[in-house]
């Protein structure tokens, strides 16, 4: 039989069929995979079979083509378009994935090479499943003009559309530049690997052309730039494998949707577990710090925490724990940076934490120690006001469970700005260690007793003795606790079994708010 009577038997087809597709995961071929390879980088299909459980990943659209003729574009083959798209099951759960294909010219986004991202990303929000997103290209493919931008409004619209509904998270394993880093933005979590992934609306070169600055890839974009200077990655990992291995565990603490009930891991971890070294982790001294992540721990399943944006904004904390099986997100000041006082970069922080647990029903735990904002012309110009009200309007937006425990100093505003009772906790709880006030004993009495000073005969033993006065009524939970002001005080020890009564005590929460499109959160 001739070699084209066979290909028009059943067995030719489907023989063919099997050549074509090995032909296009083949991807760019093994120079180009060589490459990719010898950057410390893995390639798309690589990172997608590490990610996904064993032989659960179904590619789709595997054939799409591009249809540009322009600039030469008619006579080059792009497999699969430059990406990868899917779906599967990671640890038994679905998942909807992306992965472009650097080894595929660049991975560039064209016309269908987008259209692939919107089927997946439509999938996605119509199951009700979180989507995540491997980034690793050159950008737009400018071959194709228009359309490729075209292609990124689309990705964005359903960014946007999927927010709050489904979990969005996008690892930068590669180039990330110019309109391609906004759906990261969008997204809920941006990860990000050292030394081989970069981000930046513009480059080095046109940043040395337009103002003459000179500056690194790494330096101007780099995992640890964003990082620890910008806050947009929330994650660092040192490889692409420890990447993938992070957002699996970020993927634990998260539903399927807003719709879906929390994820519930098996909890060896006793209820009744009393956390005995809690009763000792507040200095004597109140201008002491210690470290808040170990009381964290300590509440927590096994001791265990997943911390986000750790780099960023290091005066406050945010992270996912476990109680009892099921996730918390938990905010607490740390006295370690800057005393844990809020400025503009703290409230943005905790604010986005905030609305995204509540967006999918996580409860939340608030750790208070807070002398108060940051002072000074730098925070003023900044915009602490309307950045310190983001804060403010998130925790009363959220109507999840919200528990707070005070360690220690919760001082004037930014005690209101800790989830305070008339910002909507469920419940506040205070260690014997607080202290509930408008402020220091020390600037209280310069205000209070402003004339009493000037006019004792010795100023300096006055101010002492006034100000251990206000220290023995304010600085003690008692006051407060008096006035209803908080609603228990607890020995330290017991702060994981009162969390998990009240938790326990208000999973069945609702909380119905005014009628509206949606609130204007001060931006």
């Amino acid at each position: 039989m001739s070699n084209d009577l066979q290909k028009n038997t059943t067995q030719g087809k489907i023989n063919a069929f099997d050549k074509n597709s090995r032909a296009l995961k083949s991807m760019g071929g093994e120079k180009q995979i060589k490459k990719q390879h010898d950057a410390n980088k893995l390639t798309a299909r690589e990172r997608l079979d590490l990610f996904f459980d064993k032989d659960t990943f179904q590619e789709a659209q595997l054939f799409v083509q591009h249809r540009s003729t322009l600039f030469g574009l008619d006579k080059k083959e792009i497999p699969a378009d430059g990406v990868i798209t899917g779906f599967g099951k990671v640890n038994g759960r679905v998942v909807f994935a992306v992965a472009q294909d650097f080894t595929s010219s660049g991975g560039s986004l064209g016309e269908m090479h987008a259209k692939k991202i919107w089927k997946v990303m439509d999938m996605a929000i119509a199951a009700q499943k979180p989507f995540v997103a491997l980034n690793d290209s050159g950008g737009a493919r400018i071959q194709e003009g228009v359309p490729s931008l075209e292609g990124y409004g689309g990705i964005f619209y359903r960014n946007t559309t999927a927010s709050g509904y489904i979990p969005q998270i996008t690892a930068i394993m590669g180039p990330t530049a110019g309109g391609a880093v906004y759906s990261p933005a969008l997204a809920d979590w941006v990860f990000m690997v050292k030394n081989s992934s970069y981000m930046y609306i513009t480059g080095p070169d046109v940043i040395k052309a337009v103002i003459g600055e000179e500056v690194s890839h790494d330096d101007l974009g780099g995992a640890l730039a964003h990082a620890a200077k910008s806050g947009v990655c929330h994650v660092v990992a040192e490889t692409d494998a420890d990447c993938i291995e992070k957002i699996k565990q970020l993927l634990a603490y998260l539903p399927d949707s807003c719709h879906s009930a929390l994820p519930l891991l098996e909890c060896t971890d006793g209820a009744e577990r009393i956390c005995t070294e809690l009763d000792a982790m507040i200095p004597d001294k109140g201008n002491r710090a210690y470290d808040m992540k170990k009381i964290i721990k300590s509440v927590a399943d096994h001791n265990e925490m997943f911390e986000l944006l750790e780099l960023w904004a290091q005066n406050i904390i945010v992270a996912f724990i476990r109680i009892l099986g099921k996730p918390v997100g938990v905010i607490a000041n740390n006295p370690r940076f800057a005393a844990g006082v809020l400025d503009v970069n703290a409230s943005d922080k905790a604010s986005r934490f905030i609305r995204f647990c509540d967006a999918f029903n996580i409860p939340l735990v608030t750790f208070t120690d807070v002398p108060g904002y940051m002072p000074g012309t730098n925070q003023e110009w900044a915009g602490i006001i309307r950045h310190g009200a983001k804060l403010l309007h998130a925790y009363s937006e959220a109507t999840v469970p919200k528990i707070t425990v005070i360690t220690r100093k919760a001082y004037g505003g930014a005690y209101i700005g800790m989830c305070s009772k008339q910002l909507g906790a469920d419940y506040v709880m205070a260690w014997p260690t607080a202290e509930i006030a408008v402020m220091g004993a020390e600037g209280a009495c310069n205000i209070i007793y402003r004339n009493e000073i000037k006019a004792a005969d010795d100023p300096a033993v006055q101010r002492a003795e006034l100000v251990a006065a206000y220290e023995d009524k304010f600085n003690n939970p008692y006051f407060a606790a008096s006035m209803g002001i908080i609603d228990e005080i607890i020995a330290p020890r017991d702060t994981r079994k009162r969390i998990i009564a009240l938790l326990e005590s208000l999973k069945d929460k609702k909380e119905t708010r005014l009628s509206k499109k949606h609130s204007n959160i001060p931006l």
